[in-house]
């Protein structure tokens, strides 16, 4: 039977995108470990090193996540930067930290900043450069000293969707094989088919809810490498609909943003594992200010259930590493009926390049 996210009554670029995530994370994953260059850092990866991943865009907020959850499951110092930052402020970035091994991240493997920065790092500070990218025969390929290709997570529409999880699953993967992560690839398999089992009926949800809702405000909350994501779902919500929409660190918002919730006010909660109970807490506050509660968790208990007006689960029991790319899922969702709701086109948001190219 042809998938879902295959059809062409499904019409837009970006939704067909988005519904695919499971099928290409699973085609990407199963194709990592026989290439060269994932083959090649495994043994880089164990050695206790600095890690600096640089991106732009989505692929700076990917930057974050991946730093986060690389200092999580190796133990090794890790941390993103904008590519605009290594070029404008390179001593500040601590380019000459000995040992550091660089990973620029870029889609198209055409974005100048990224392609300038990684030529900075390799020609001047002399920093080991892997890059990673969904495009074949890219420029980055041909800059940085390795490259890890996704080819089939590549995207016709302009807004990064199954592209940032899938370089996000890939990175993740990376740190885990090198931190020797036991039951790896069941934990991999198990999320894939957690999200491949539940996502048409999450877009089902998220579009009724979309059909019924009209917000004024959006704001996300995450901790650790989670606020990453939340920004990743913020921006999508802003390119797809033309949103205006804030992420935070959860428990910081309630030092002063959480002035500005109501019933107009849509508060997506990103649920770690670890900071469960605390995040719980301030997610009931904002209930109890009027706000309206989306929630996104593995395992959700009794009082986030009942105090959503929308919860996604996946189940799992898996480490939140393995949770970060499809924690992103409902915030593009939310970003695409939002948009189409508007009379919108997702596809083709204004005053947006798929590619951002300097002169």
């Amino acid at each position: 039977m042809m998938p879902a996210s295959s059809s062409p009554a499904r019409g837009s670029h970006t939704l067909a995108e988005i519904l695919s995530q499971p099928e290409v994370w699973r085609s990407c994953l199963h194709g990592l470990p026989q290439a060269a260059a994932f083959q090649a850092m495994q043994t880089k990866a164990r050695s206790r090193r600095p890690w600096l991943f640089i991106g732009c865009g989505t692929s700076f907020y990917l930057a974050e996540a991946a730093a986060g959850s690389w200092s999580q499951l190796t133990g090794h110092p890790a941390r993103a930067l904008p590519a605009s930052e290594v070029l404008l402020f390179p001593q500040s970035a601590q380019l000459a930290e000995p040992g550091l091994q660089s990973v620029i991240i870029s889609r198209s493997g055409r974005t100048s900043e990224a392609l300038r920065a990684a030529e900075l790092l390799r020609d001047k500070y002399k920093v080991a450069t892997l890059g990673i990218t969904c495009a074949l025969q890219s420029e980055l390929a041909k800059t940085c000293e390795s490259t890890i290709v996704l080819p089939a997570a590549d995207e016709k529409s302009m807004v990064m969707t199954r592209s940032f999880t899938s370089m996000l699953f890939a990175l993740v993967q990376l740190a885990a094989e090198a931190a020797a992560v036991p039951n790896l690839s069941s934990s991999l398999e198990t999320v894939e088919t957690a999200l491949a089992s539940t996502i048409e009926k999450w877009n089902d949800r998220v579009e009724t809810f979309v059909a019924s809702h009209t917000f004024a405000d959006y704001i996300y909350l995450g901790q650790g490498p989670l606020f990453s994501v939340a920004r990743e779902a913020a921006l999508k919500v802003t390119e797809m609909s033309h949103s205006y929409a804030q992420a935070y660190h959860t428990l910081e918002f309630r030092h002063g943003p959480k002035s500005i919730v109501a019933p107009h006010t849509c508060i997506m909660f990103l649920l770690s594992e670890s900071g469960m109970q605390a995040e719980t807490e301030v997610l009931l506050e904002m209930k109890d200010l009027g706000g309206t509660i989306i929630s996104v968790s593995d395992r959700a208990g009794d009082s986030v259930r009942q105090a959503s007006d929308l919860l996604f689960e996946l189940r799992t029991g898996v480490s939140e590493p393995f949770l970060l790319a499809p924690f992103v899922v409902p915030g593009q969702l939310l970003g695409y009926h939002t948009g189409v709701k508007k009379a919108l086109n997702p596809d083709e948001p204004k005053n947006l390049s798929r590619v951002v190219l300097l002169d």
